[in-house]
């Protein structure tokens, strides 16, 4: 069945206004397949976000929506107590005839639909400081709107997502199994990891002891993962919430500066053009902290540069994971594409590890 008719078939569960006039691929997320449908009824026009949940990774996606619906409408009500837009500064899920969350077509495939936010952008890179600044404005008032949320009842949608030492695991089997026979070509990567197994276990053996609190994070706090107003340039709207579990706030303001303060692409050859830009990771630190307003601990401010860091590491380790196993996980679009994804976050921790005593006096400046 060619992906038309399967959209087709989706689309005959739920109860649309109108015929269908447009669907298009959208966004450029590695994960799930995402479309935009465009419905017509006399000259009213409405659009919606389709995506079919990508059941190799979220093994179950009745617990992935369970997780969205919960977060999302406590992010609604928070909104509307502050006087805001709830129909656009979050996620609303589109509910199938049948009252569901998603439906599931005759291939036994999830999908899910949303209401689609109009006049907004996503953007693939910064484009500006400002960008930045109002990102991080943005995921840390993410962080305070649900800073009182129960993280503890969410699912854990994909076990020890952020477990950087069970990364480290992971990784070392992949190259001992060498199943697709291309260890050899990751074997400088291989020690660089290897040196840093026991910076690996910093955070989470500080959130065993208690001393980093449990919280409800986004978990790909990328800058594509934030819809901006096309007319003020503000944010408007944290999307991609298949991975809002319980974790680490750290590691979400990590994965920001990891892939937004970079000077180069997440796939860029050319090391030489791959760094940590510190003007970036000022104006994100500096947004964050303001849109955190309060709602982390002093442990957590202290370790915002280690966060990143670690987060890169992890992602490198990824990367590298999925290249060894044959690329099951991240999209590709040419051979090799995720080994040098690895190389380009490899490159950004080494460059933050020079960095660090700058980023932790940044840091600090902000903090206090």
């Amino acid at each position: 069945m060619e992906i038309e008719e399967r959209i087709r078939e989706v689309i005959s569960h739920y109860r649309f206004s109108g015929g269908l006039t447009e669907c298009r691929p959208y966004g450029s997320g590695h994960i799930n397949g995402t479309y935009r449908l465009t419905f017509r009824e006399g000259d009213r026009e409405k659009r919606y976000i389709l995506q079919i949940i990508n059941r190799s990774i979220f093994t179950k996606p009745e617990e992935v929506m369970e997780n969205i619906e919960g977060v999302t409408a406590w992010l609604r009500k928070k909104i509307l107590e502050k006087g805001g837009d709830p129909e656009r500064e979050t996620l609303n899920i589109v509910p199938a005839g049948d009252g569901a969350l998603f439906c599931v077509d005759s291939r036994g495939e999830y999908w899910r639909v949303y209401h689609f936010i109009e006049h907004a952008v996503c953007l693939d890179q910064v484009r500006s400081t400002e960008d930045f600044y109002q990102s991080a404005l943005a995921f840390g008032n993410f962080q305070r709107l649900l800073s009182d949320y129960p993280a503890h009842t969410l699912h854990e949608t994909i076990r020890n997502f952020h477990n950087t030492p069970e990364r480290y695991r992971q990784f070392q089997e992949a190259f001992r199994r060498d199943a697709f026979g291309r260890a050899a070509q990751v074997e400088e990567e291989a020690r660089f990891v290897e040196e840093r197994e026991g910076f690996s276990h910093t955070l989470m053996d500080l959130l065993d002891s208690g001393k980093l609190p449990l919280r409800v994070t986004h978990n790909d706090t990328k800058l594509n993962n934030l819809m901006f107003d096309s007319a003020t340039g503000k944010p408007l709207c944290v999307i991609d919430l298949d991975t809002v579990m319980p974790g680490l706030s750290v590691m979400d303001f990590g994965d920001s500066i990891r892939y937004g303060a970079n000077t180069g692409a997440e796939d860029e050859r050319d090391l030489s053009r791959v760094s940590c830009s510190m003007e970036l990771y000022e104006a994100y630190v500096k947004g964050f902290i303001e849109g955190c307003a309060g709602a982390l601990t002093e442990l957590e401010l202290e370790m915002l540069p280690v966060g990143a860091i670690m987060i890169t590491f992890e992602n490198a380790m990824r990367f590298l994971t999925d290249y060894l196993e044959g690329d099951h996980y991240y999209k590709i679009e040419w051979e090799g594409q995720n080994l040098v994804r690895a190389r380009t976050q490899i490159k950004m921790v080494r460059d933050m590890e020079e960095k660090l005593p700058l980023m932790k006096a940044i840091a600090e400046k902000y903090r206090n």
